[in-house]
């Protein structure tokens, strides 16, 4: 019996096309393996200490991972059946990012480096006080099922925490066990052409492995991508370990978008036709598709709903990630259509065997600003290519609606010409949607997360546990905390620290900010 209890679950590689297993990829991991990654994690972060070899090493993962793009790609779509077209512009997206971090890993502003000299005419005297920002320490990463590249083994969490000189530790995907298999290879190839151990990117697999690894006393922060329930349970572990770690986690959004009566009159088949082409991107499996519209009651409303109608039906089923989403969104979306005065102009659902069929569903938007009610179900995330157009009356039920709404990654507004010139409710909507949202958008839609320094990937919760983003250069951020030297002697300091500046940082020097 304890042969059997102790036996390690296989781990396989599933084709979502069909439900098969194809092949096995590893074994779940053990406490005590999850143990050994994180202390050979641990153990690395002394060769991460330079910020040359870092940005190099960054790069160099990058190019190898640019290099074996053909095999990777082939292995992610037979696991996710995203399609190579697709995974080839994730692939891209990621190694892009890499580099990215790289470039800031060599500026160094990301070190925050202030120095403020004594000054005993202040009120209190101010002594010699030097800031700088190092690192946590191991990260455990908790990949995405709908990014294999950019929000799973070398995605964002990863890259950043690197960029930072944290080792990382990988909870692997169960949906894409030998893609995540087949990247953290390649990293590890490029860890070690710069002299870094392979122990700097730790992956295990399995469930159990997930909560040893939040538990861990070496590893001191964590990022998650994935559920409401599933992040939830890892945050209130992170916190209740005897040393509380951060907790990082995307866990769901709906999005939503506010439609003017102004903006359908103006261009409601563009609308229409761009809606559906945002909520059915990538089978609807993106974590910004737009869940819920906000659209005009009146025949301006009506011409948008057509349009919308007409776009969702061309567009052909898809195969979600795994069997499990796809039963999940039947069900959801059954569920949905089934409460008062709810309509599926068209009707989502199972296509084939292994498929499923976009559509969407209309209800008076006044079934939503009625707290409590089965309604509420409307305003929860259903993952897959479906949206809710609930139908306004009035401004106030805009309003209404809005103010109920969880956090969310992003909020849209569709605004007129004269709208978008400052007329009209414009502004006012956007405060009301600011609240609510990390990334407000006007007159586009939110599917596509461009990495730049100017990108903000977060919301209030459940969007996101913090304040933080997990895409763009500010992701760094996550993983670093600050620290003072007072009344330090130059000897002794960090080179950061020091007033000669050797490795030529930007910094605050006595106020003045230096580039």
């Amino acid at each position: 019996m304890g042969d059997v209890a102790d036996a390690a679950a296989p781990v396989w590689s599933v084709d979502p096309r069909t439900g098969k297993q194809r092949e096995q990829v590893a074994v779940e991991a053990t406490a005590q393996e999850v143990d050994q990654a994180v202390r050979a994690a641990d153990a690395a972060r002394p060769a991460l200490a330079d910020r040359a070899t870092r940005a190099a090493f960054l790069r160099t993962a990058a190019d190898l991972l640019d290099g074996a793009k053909d095999h990777l790609v082939e292995a992610a779509d037979a696991e996710t059946a995203l399609g190579p077209v697709r995974l080839t512009g994730e692939l891209a997206r990621t190694c892009f990012q890499l580099r990215a971090f790289a470039d800031i890993v060599d500026e160094g502003a990301f070190l925050g480096v202030v120095i403020d000299h004594p000054d005993d005419t202040a009120t209190p005297p101010i002594p010699d006080l030097r800031r700088y920002k190092i690192p946590l320490g191991v990260v455990a990463v908790y990949s995405a099922s709908n990014f294999p590249f950019a929000f799973s083994v070398p995605g964002g969490d990863t890259a950043s925490a690197l960029a930072a000189g944290c080792p990382v530790v990988v909870k692997a995907h169960p949906d894409h066990p030998a893609t995540s298999e087949l990247v953290a290879s390649v990293i590890r190839r490029a860890a070690a052409r710069h002299g870094i151990p392979e122990g700097v990117l730790g992956l295990v697999h399995g469930f159990e492995a997930g909560v040893e690894l939040v538990g861990h006393p070496l590893v001191a922060a964590a990022g998650f991508t994935g559920s409401v329930r599933g992040g939830r349970a890892l945050f209130d572990a992170a916190a209740a370990r005897p040393t509380p770690i951060p907790f990082h986690g995307e866990l769901g959004s709906l999005n939503p978008v506010v439609v003017t009566e102004a903006a359908a009159a103006e261009r409601a088949e563009a609308i229409g036709a761009g809606l559906a082409g945002s909520m059915t991107l990538g089978v609807g499996q993106f974590c910004v598709k737009p869940g819920l519209v906000l659209a005009p009651a009146g025949e301006a409303g009506d011409t948008l709903v057509k349009a919308l109608t007409a776009a969702v039906s061309d567009t052909g089923s898809g195969v979600l990630l795994d069997h499990r989403m796809r039963d999940n969104f039947i069900a959801g979306v059954a569920e949905r259509a089934g409460l008062p005065d709810v309509s599926a102009p068209v009707t989502p659902g199972a296509g084939g065997d292994h498929t499923v069929s976009p559509g969407f569903l209309t209800v008076p938007a006044a079934r939503l600003a009625v707290e409590g009610g089965p309604h509420d179900l409307l305003l929860e995330e259903c993952f897959g290519p479906v949206t809710v157009v609930a139908r306004y009356e009035s401004a106030d039920e805009i309003t209404a609606v809005v103010s109920r709404l969880p956090g969310n990654l992003t909020a849209t507004v569709q605004l007129s010409s004269a709208e978008a010139a400052g007329e009209g409710r414009g502004a006012e909507l956007l405060g009301e949607l600011t609240p609510v949202a990390g990334r407000v958008l006007v007159n586009g839609w939110p599917t596509g997360v461009a990495v730049a320094p100017a990108q903000h990937h977060g919301g209030p919760y459940p969007a996101t546990t913090s304040t933080s983003t997990s895409v763009g250069g500010t992701a760094i951020e996550r993983w670093l905390r600050p620290v003072t030297y007072q009344t330090t002697p130059e000897a002794l300091l960090p080179p950061e620290l020091r007033d000669d500046n050797p490795l030529g940082l930007p910094r605050r020097f006595n106020g003045r900010l230096e580039n």
